[in-house]
């Protein structure tokens, strides 16, 4: 091997300039070539020390470092203990001005959070634009009635006009359920399933109030979820209808870390959809062809969850888990998903389903009922402080670069991968990884330009491109579309 390839150079392009004006039929330039075939695989950004996945974590940011440490387990409690106070939160309760009144019902409910998110608006001089997507939900299989269905909503719009576009939203549904769906006469308590997800979004809305961030953020809440989805449905449609840019929903659906001696507190799974819908035919067959069911816009999403785990330490593990929900079960972020905004849900690692949809009772020695005291406080907050870092981290970065896409005109074993310049972005990464490999593997900095030629082959790897600015905020990841 000649000597001056013994050591190279941790950049790319670099590398492939030392050469191009040698005579590439020599025996150095073929050394050089099989090496740096060989060696690509292991680079990552100069000066940079590798993660444990391959891919150096983002520097933390000191404000939202500083926000996440502002989240507190003590509050989250008095949020779920208010939510169980209202002794019911059936879609199907009582929701007139007298139950609302009196503090029982959902109506009750709705109006308290409201007035939670009016409260977090004045406290940061009326930041918050607080709203609500009211709707008559007529008959279904388990809507007995016409009812009306309201979603409570508060805005953070961006600071900044370009980007305040850009929307990421976390959400959790206010409705609750017992044994029997239509029984809205006993207590539906619903500590764990949903107000812990609730409480996620109104503590994310507290503390994330306080910081200027470039792009919008939206702290929703939902009803209807336990009748069929029905108010997610509704937002996400609306949402669609109106041509909202949502780059990332967070769902939060029974993230209570329930007590019983299983549970693992360590950990939260994060569900994901591969593939996407029939009305998405075109991205579907894309897919199909590229082999990038495991890249679609809400798996790069749940793999944002993870990078932002390793910058952010919130006291959670975000255990990625590679499908649409629980099995042959269903929630609010699928919702967005068949709306083609890319979206997932955060569950504790073990349920308990003694406590879920169950009247509160004692039957056989055993406790039935979803009640505050199965609860692990502590760890919805320490959720909670994983979806405020992943919300703010996004809305603090730049757009994730437009039409990327990868040169497929001929046949080579070198990728050039080309994209638009994202507004904000100070430079750009390329990540790629094994088709077999779940995780980002190797994160290259390209510079500013909007193109890139790796000595990589097309065949065995799976390419992404994303923005960064000058602070080192880091984009969503997007694979590339061929261009022939």
């Amino acid at each position: 091997m000649p000597k001056n390839l013994a050591r190279l150079p941790g950049n790319i392009d670099c590398f492939r300039c030392r050469w191009s004006n040698r005579d590439r039929s020599s025996g150095a330039w073929v050394w050089a070539r099989i090496l740096l075939l060989s060696v690509t695989v292991g680079l990552t950004c100069p000066a940079a020390e590798r993660s444990e996945r391959g891919v150096t974590p983002a520097i933390p940011d000191p404000h939202i470092a500083a926000a996440l440490r502002e989240i507190s387990s003590v509050r989250i409690q008095a949020n779920i203990m208010a939510l169980v106070g209202f002794g019911t939160r059936s879609t199907l309760s009582a929701q007139d001005p007298e139950s609302i009144v009196a503090g029982r019902g959902i109506g009750a409910a709705r109006e308290w959070i409201r007035m939670q998110f009016e409260q977090y608006s004045r406290d940061c001089g009326g930041c918050l634009d607080v709203k609500t997507d009211a709707f008559a939900q007529p008959p279904a299989e388990r809507v007995s009635q016409p009812t009306d269905i309201t979603n409570v909503y508060a805005v953070l719009k961006g600071s900044d006009p370009a980007a305040a576009q850009r929307i990421v939203l976390v959400t959790g549904h206010y409705d609750s359920r017992n044994s029997d769906n239509f029984d809205t006469a006993h207590d539906a308590p619903g500590a764990n399933d949903d107000a812990s997800g609730v409480a996620v979004s109104l503590e994310c809305a507290r503390v994330l109030s306080k910081l200027k961030l470039p792009a919008t953020v939206i702290f929703l809440t939902v009803a209807g979820e336990e009748q069929g989805l029905y108010g997610s449905e509704h937002f996400a449609r609306m949402a669609r209808t109106a041509n909202w840019n949502i780059e990332a929903v967070l769902n939060n659906d029974i993230v209570g870390g329930s007590k019983s001696p299983q549970q693992d507190p360590g950990v939260v799974r994060v569900f994901s959809e591969g593939l996407p819908n029939a009305s998405r035919e075109r991205q579907f067959e894309i897919m199909r062809a590229l082999g990038g069911e495991n890249d679609s816009p809400s798996r790069e999403l749940a793999r944002y969850v993870v990078e932002t785990a390793l910058s952010y330490d919130a006291g959670v593990k975000p255990l990625l888990i590679f499908r649409l929900d629980r099995y042959l079960r269903g929630g609010d972020h699928s919702a967005f998903n068949s709306q083609g905004y890319p979206a997932v849900r955060f569950t504790e690692y073990r349920e308990d389903y003694q406590r879920q949809h169950q009247n509160v009772r004692t039957e056989g020695g055993i406790e039935y009922g979803d009640l505050p005291k199965f609860v692990d406080f502590d760890y919805v907050a320490r959720v909670a402080r994983l979806n405020a870092a992943t919300l703010a981290s996004l809305a603090a970065a730049p757009a994730p670069p437009l039409h990327v896409v990868i040169l497929a005109s001929k046949l080579e074993n070198d990728s050039t991968l080309e994209w638009d310049a994202s507004p904000g972005a100070g430079s750009y990464e390329v990540l790629w990884r094994a088709t077999s490999s779940p995780d980002w593997e190797h994160a290259q900095e390209v510079g500013s330009g909007t193109r890139v030629t790796l000595p990589l082959s097309k065949d065995n790897v799976i390419f992404a491109v994303r923005a960064l600015d000058r602070e080192g905020h880091r984009s969503l990841p997007v694979v590339p579309e061929p261009k022939r």
